[in-house]
């Protein structure tokens, strides 16, 4: 397997002329639809109108323009796109993924068997990928309709148990179609003779993956075993059922989990179920639902930023965001100066105190005085009755009932019978 930095340079060479159409929509705002500004934007890059359309809709599935109504707008993946190798390699899989609407299929085929091959595709190139080197073009159509034959026979077994024949000599074109797709987006390079041999339409010949194939290939049979290996067995829960599983975990077994949890599903809904885990009532699942959002990493940063304008989120989408933006994990300890206000700081230690209080020992409780950025407890207490945080009660009563000093155990029963009373 190639470096990942050169797998880039590969991704940025395939995707060029998708980033340069996308930076023009970023910059004027428009989309090249066909009609005047397919022509502007031709004429700015210097491109031909259809190819314009092409590298537009490539834009588009590998997630580096988002549209607002008429109005494009960077992704996040286009933002990145100078600095970060992991955002080049994702907006290609992106691509790579959509192929069959990248380059779509004749309109004369049947659109049920269209689809029947975009669901076989997989196997195809997995043989690819563990054959090493050229495959035939007779081997890979044996392989596509062997699967394409299993795939309905799956489908018909509740149907008296028949299947239906093995896909005859339509399905040549559509082997074209799709290897025609594949080569387009990077992910094999053909080697044709035009001799035909063996099945009628069935030329001579044979594909090869390129190292971005072969890597993104690698890369989804990865995930597939990752998920077949939960540990704790959360694959199939809730987001939250699953952090709730995790969390008596040591931070690695964890750190699979949501590995294996997140692999199981697409990252969109996943960030999206993550974050509504976290708007709950239990403060540890919203710490450990921002853990599962760090495995996830760049492909979370918008949904992240939205949810930093939600008070109960925004100090851990913050620490998120700042972490993604290469502020060391160690620095963002003890309050995260120039990250969070003194009042975010004070809101977060509230929070986590109250995840120590419901699912830790007392002596957590009393140790995590220490975290916090004020530098004495009567500071500290003075900044907690102010913070309007809904467990700050039960977090001094709590705190109160597990320290061992008897004189600052009273100064913060005092404190949250204030909170309670609505004193100063």
């Amino acid at each position: 397997m190639l470096p990942r930095d050169q797998l880039a340079r590969y991704a940025r060479a395939c995707l060029a002329d998708a980033v340069r159409v996308a930076r023009w929509a970023a910059e004027t705002g428009c989309s090249p639809q066909p009609g005047p500004e397919a022509e502007r934007a031709a004429e700015a890059l210097r491109m031909a109108v259809p190819l314009v359309r092409t590298h537009w809709d490539r834009a588009k599935l590998a997630g580096l323009i988002e549209l607002h109504g008429d109005t494009a707008r960077a992704g996040w993946r286009l933002r990145a796109w100078d600095r970060d190798d992991s955002a080049v390699l994702r907006g290609w899989v992106a691509l790579f993924d959509a192929w069959s609407l990248a380059h779509p299929a004749p309109l004369a085929h049947e659109q049920s068997l269209v689809a029947e091959i975009v669901e076989a595709v997989p196997q195809f190139l997995s043989v690819m990928h563990l054959s090493g080197g050229p495959v035939t073009f007779s081997l890979l159509h044996d392989l596509l309709a062997q699967r394409i034959a299993e795939l309905r026979a799956e489908r018909d077994t509740n149907q008296h148990g028949a299947t239906r024949a093995m896909v005859g000599v339509a399905l040549p074109g559509l082997l074209d179609w799709a290897l025609d797709g594949l080569s387009a987006v990077g992910a094999l390079t053909r080697c044709p003779d035009e001799e035909p041999a063996g099945e009628p339409g069935v030329r001579q010949g044979s594909a090869v993956l390129t190292p971005l194939g072969n890597w993104a290939v690698w890369t989804k049979l990865e995930q597939i075993c990752v998920a077949a290996q939960s540990p704790a067995g959360n694959i199939e829960q809730s987001a939250e059922e699953m952090l709730r599983g995790c969390a008596r975990m040591t931070p690695g077994p964890a750190r699979d989990e949501y590995r294996a949890w997140l692999a199981a599903r697409p990252t969109g809904p996943a960030v999206t179920e993550l974050l509504e885990a976290a708007r709950g009532d239990d403060a540890l699942i919203r710490g450990l639902a921002f853990e599962a959002l760090r495995v996830v990493g760049a492909p979370a940063e918008e949904a992240v930023q939205e949810a930093a304008n939600e008070p109960t989120l925004r100090p851990y989408a913050l620490l998120w965001l700042a972490e993604q933006a290469g502020t060391d994990p160690e620095d963002l300890a003890g309050g995260a100066p120039g990250v969070l206000t003194r009042q975010e700081a004070t809101w977060l230690w509230v929070d986590t105190a109250a995840a120590v209080t419901d699912h830790g020992e007392e002596r957590l409780l009393v140790d995590h005085l220490g975290t916090a950025v004020q530098g004495s407890v009567p500071k500290l207490l003075e900044d907690v009755r102010a913070t309007g945080h809904p467990r700050t009660v039960q977090v001094l009563v709590a705190l109160a009932a597990a320290h061992p000093d008897p004189a600052l155990a009273k100064a913060v029963r005092r404190a949250a019978f204030q909170v309670h009373t609505g004193g100063g």
